[in-house]
C-alpha cells in the first residue's frame, strides 16, 4: 500500500487485506487497528527467552485488556495479572483461570484483597500496612510481596518503579517487620516481585535487579519460607523512533543472559518453582496503530498545524508522558513523499496541551488525510477517557487471515448517559 508515508507498515503488511483509509470509512473515526501476526510473534519474543521448566510470561494487562487480544495472549502460553477488579473480570472473561491470574496491587481496600484472595492463584502487596490488611482479612492465605530492589529505569520519571523515589514495594531492610505480620497472621509467604520501570532499551538494570531479588529470594528460602514463584517484573522496552531506524532491544542476548542466570541459580538453589517476567508493553504496543482523520490546517505565524480527532482523550501518551509515536500519512490516491516540513498534529480537546506530535518533520499533511499514530496498542485505548465528552473509538482485529472484524463497538451517546440518575 504504497501512500505519502507508509513504510513501515508496509514492510510488515500491518493492514493485511485491508486499506486503512477504507477500514475508517467502515468502522468510524478515530479507529484502533491491532494486527494478530505481530501480537502473536511478540509474544514467542518473550516465551522463547528461556527454556527452564519454570519461566512464565507474565502478561501485564493493564497494558490493553480487550479480550479478543487477551485470548491470543493465553493461546501463546503466557499467563496474566491484574491490578484492580476490572481487570480480573476482564481477565476471566478471557478465559484466564485462577491459577493463571497474579493479582498485583497497591493502596487498595480490604474488600478487594479479599476478592482477590477469593479468585486468584496468588496477591502481591506491596507495604506493610497492606501485608497487615491483608492478613487480617485473609489469615492463612497464600501472598507475594513486592520489594523495592532500589534501582530504577524508564523513560520517564513518571513510569519509574524502582529506587528511593517511587511509590511502590517494600524496603528489604524492612524483611523484620515482613516476618512478624506474616507470622502473626500464619500468612502463607510464597511469593517475591519487584517491577524497576517502564521501556529500557538496554538489558544491563534489569540483569542487576534480577541479581538484587535472587539474593532475597535466597535469604527468604534459608529462612524457610516455600517460594513458589520469584516474579522479575518487567518494562522491556520496544522501538517507538521507527522512522529514525531505532534499534530493537536485543532479545537474543537478553534471553541468553535471563537462562543462564535462572538456570544456574535453581540448580545452585535446588529450586524447583516459577520464574516470572511481567511485560506488558512489549506484547501489545506494536500489535496497535490508532487512525485518525485531518479536519483542518493551518498556520499561526510560522508554525503549522495538522487538527485531527485524535485527541488525548483517544491517545494520552504523549499528553502524559511526552511520548513518541511515529506518524504515517494516508491520502486517496496518494504518493510516497519525501520532502518534509514542520507540523504539529493536536487533537480536538479544548485544552493547550492536546498535542500528538510537535515540530514534527513530515511530508506535507492536507485536510482530508488519514493519519496513523504508530504503536499505539499499550496504553493507548484502555487510558482513553470521555472528557469534553468525546466517545471512545472503536477497535477492529486484523486476523492472521488478513481481514478485519470489530472487536469492541464505536460507542455511543447513550453509552455516556447509563449511569446517570436522572429525575
Amino acid at each position: 500500500m504504497a501512500n505519502v508515508r507508509s513504510e513501515y507498515t508496509d514492510s510488515v503488511n500491518f493492514y493485511g487485506q485491508e486499506d486503512p483509509r477504507e477500514l475508517v470509512e467502515r468502522f468510524g473515526s478515530p479507529l484502533y487497528v491491532y494486527n494478530e501476526d505481530m501480537l502473536r510473534a511478540r509474544c514467542r519474543d518473550l516465551t522463547g527467552l528461556s527454556s527452564h521448566p519454570g519461566f512464565r510470561v507474565n502478561y501485564s494487562a493493564k497494558a490493553n485488556t480487550n479480550p479478543s487480544l487477551l485470548k491470543i495472549i493465553r493461546s501463546e502460553g503466557c499467563v496474566v495479572d491484574a491490578m484492580s477488579p476490572g481487570e480480573l473480570h476482564i481477565n476471566q472473561l478471557a478465559g484466564f483461570t485462577r491459577e493463571e491470574i497474579t493479582y498485583v496491587c497497591n493502596n487498595v481496600s480490604a474488600e478487594e484483597l479479599k476478592n482477590a484472595s477469593d479468585n486468584c492463584d496468588m496477591v502481591s502487596v506491596d507495604s506493610l500496612a497492606q501485608l497487615e490488611l491483608f492478613g487480617k482479612m485473609n489469615p492463612g492465605a497464600r501472598v507475594m510481596i513486592r520489594f523495592n530492589p532500589g534501582i530504577g529505569a524508564g523513560h520517564s520519571e513518571k513510569v519509574v518503579t524502582g529506587g528511593k523515589k517511587t511509590k511502590f514495594g517494600v524496603d528489604p531492610e524492612m524483611l523484620p517487620q515482613v516476618q512478624e505480620i506474616v507470622a502473626r497472621h500464619q500468612l502463607q509467604f510464597v511469593g517475591v516481585n519487584q517491577h524497576i520501570g517502564s521501556l529500557f532499551m538496554e538489558a544491563a538494570p534489569y540483569l542487576d535487579a534480577m541479581k538484587v531479588l535472587l539474593a532475597l529470594a535466597e535469604k527468604l528460602l534459608s529462612l524457610g519460607y516455600p517460594l513458589e514463584v520469584i516474579d522479575f517484573g518487567g518494562g522491556f522496552g520496544m522501538p517507538y523512533h521507527k522512522y529514525e531506524g531505532q534499534p530493537r532491544l536485543d532479545m537474543t542476548e537478553l534471553g541468553n543472559a535471563i537462562h543462564a542466570c535462572l538456570s544456574e541459580w535453581a540448580e545452585a538453589k535446588n529450586y524447583n518453582g516459577r520464574f516470572f517476567i511481567e511485560p506488558g508493553r512489549y506484547v501489545v504496543a506494536e500489535c496497535g496503530v490508532v487512525l485518525g482523520t485531518v479536519y483542518a490546517t493551518k498556520n499561526n505565524g510560522p508554525h503549522r498545524y495538522a487538527g485531527t480527532d485524535i485527541g488525548f482523550t483517544v491517545l494520552a501518551r504523549p499528553m502524559l508522558y511526552d511520548a513518541f509515536h511515529d506518524v504515517e500519512i494516508y491520502r486517496e490516491n496518494g504518493k510516497p513523499d519525501t520532502e518534509v516540513v514542520a507540523q504539529t498534529i493536536v487533537g480536538n480537546i479544548c485544552e493547550s496541551g492536546d498535542i500528538l506530535a510537535k515540530d514534527r518533520l513530515l511530508p506535507l499533511i492536507e485536510q482530508g488525510d488519514v493519519i496513523a499514530m504508530l504503536d499505539a496498542g499499550a496504553y493507548g485505548w484502555v487510558m482513553s477517557s470521555t472528557y469534553n465528552h468525546r466517545l471512545r473509538p472503536a477497535e477492529v482485529l486484523i486476523g492472521s487471515d488478513g481481514k478485519a472484524r470489530l472487536v469492541r463497538r464505536r460507542e455511543t451517546l447513550d453509552d455516556l448517559t447509563a449511569s446517570l440518575v436522572l429525575e
